[in-house]
């Protein structure tokens, strides 16, 4: 399981840091997108997303969840084992829940 505090990749902006190698910027970038995610529309226990598996040799989807006692989001893929925690990720541009969309 990868625990992982999303503000650790990011820059004193708010963006992810360029600063760092391609494998860390590629990580950081997988991440957003489950932040993104996690909090557009999410309705608990789990939601099923688009998002691929990190894993070259995976065809799976990407799941997760929000625990609510600490707001960590949890993920995994729907195929093979990879999964993880993301902490650190509440206030930054990939937070969704303060935004108001209309349908």
């Amino acid at each position: 399981m990868l625990i992982t505090d999303l503000s650790h990749s990011l820059d004193p902006n708010g963006n992810i840091a360029k600063e760092v190698p391609k494998v860390a910027q590629e990580l950081a970038s997988f991440l957003v997108l489950i932040v993104d995610e996690a909090t557009r529309d999410y309705e608990p226990p789990i939601k099923a997303t688009e998002i691929r598996c990190r894993h070259r040799k995976c065809a799976g989807y990407i799941e997760l969840g929000i625990d609510e006692t600490d707001e960590t989001i949890g993920w995994w893929c729907s195929d093979c084992d990879q999964a993880g925690r993301i902490s650190g990720w509440q206030k930054t541009k990939w937070d969704n829940r303060g935004i108001i969309t209309q349908r």
